[in-house]
């Protein structure tokens, strides 16, 4: 089943599902291997399966992931799918309630952390990981001045170029193609 969407959250519930480490990981292995079952996800993470298969609960409480029983070959065994392509918030949505606002700060935070991780994993690979990657693997920054709606126009073209990559039928060339993470975030700031 197509992931079509990109779902706005509005309820710090559903943050609060996503705001934990492990969760936040099952849901991006799902997002890049597809759908799995307890086992795939606990080997992919090395947690034990009980420890997934309760997360999974979690996610699957606040709707973020669904069962895949289409997939199973027989009646034990469970797969796991994202309910949307991905997920994304805005923490003023939350505004109004401070209980709220906190879980929704929590989710970005953890979401940064997470983001960072990776990178540094990155940074911390052996040297013949470097090696394997050449020049391809970037970092930049830009210090640009915008005013609010500029930056939500360049977000929605940053958007659409990585849903172009994202959603691309990988070439029949016989080359092994790797996960790879890339993030941006455009923020006022000063230097």
């Amino acid at each position: 089943m197509d992931q079509p969407t990109v779902r706005h959250v509005t309820d710090s519930r559903v943050l609060a599902a996503l705001a934990h480490p492990l969760r936040r990981r099952l849901m991006d292995v799902l997002k890049v291997y597809g759908p799995c079952t307890v086992g795939q996800l606990a080997e992919r993470t090395g947690q034990a399966p009980a420890n997934v298969s309760h997360h999974l609960k979690v996610l699957g409480g606040a709707d973020l992931v669904l069962e895949a029983p289409e997939l199973a070959r027989d009646r034990r065994e469970r797969w796991w799918r994202l309910r949307d392509r991905g997920v994304r918030w805005s923490n003023t949505d939350f505004d109004a309630d401070p209980a709220a606002r906190a879980v929704a700060d929590a989710a970005s935070s953890l979401n940064l952390d997470r983001h960072v991780a990776l990178v540094r994993a990155w940074h911390a690979a052996p040297d013949e990981d470097h090696a394997a990657w050449g020049d391809g693997p970037f970092s930049t920054d830009k210090w640009l001045r915008l005013t609010p709606a500029e930056l939500a126009q360049l977000s929605d073209e940053i958007n659409d170029l990585l849903a172009r990559w994202a959603d691309r039928p990988a070439p029949d060339d016989g080359q092994r193609r790797e996960p790879v993470f890339l993030f941006a975030h455009g923020v006022p700031g000063q230097p």
